[in-house]
């Protein structure tokens, strides 16, 4: 259980964080958990489009539609005509998103990186598994009624 509560007590810090950021810069909580999701997405190379981040976020479609005209508008997301299916739009960061992330998480993300410089490969790799692991199993609690 001590683990557990570590992992909720991480959670609830970075909850924080989103919020104060989400704060400071006139957004919702909403619109930071999308920003991540289409970081991340990019970040993998996985294209997004409005129905995938709906999904994603748990919105329905007119939720979906409020929050990304917000983030376009706000100049931080936007819509683009798949190249494969024209009938297909797909979601992009713009980079004044990522300059807004950077100047407020980038000393957060190098804390984490100068504590995990402090720990074998082995040791991080653990940590990694573990951790995936755990994103799986709260995903498929999600998923059940």
């Amino acid at each position: 259980m001590r683990l557990v509560h570590l992992l909720r007590a991480v959670t609830v810090e970075f909850d924080l964080l989103g919020a104060e950021f989400a704060a400071r810069e006139g957004l919702h909580p909403t619109d930071v958990r999308a920003l991540i999701h289409l970081l991340d997405a990019a970040r993998d190379g996985t294209r997004v489009t409005p129905g995938r981040l709906g999904e994603r976020l748990r919105l329905n479609s007119a939720g979906t539609t409020a929050l990304v005209d917000r983030l376009e508008r706000l100049g931080l997301v936007r819509r683009e005509r798949d190249t494969e299916d024209r009938r297909r739009v797909l979601l992009r960061v713009e980079e004044k998103a990522v300059e807004l992330g950077w100047s407020f998480f980038g000393p957060v993300i190098g804390g984490v990186v100068a504590v995990a410089e402090g720990f074998e490969p082995d040791e991080l790799e653990t940590v990694r598994r573990f951790l995936t692991s755990v994103l799986g199993s709260t995903g498929h609690a999600a998923d059940t009624p």
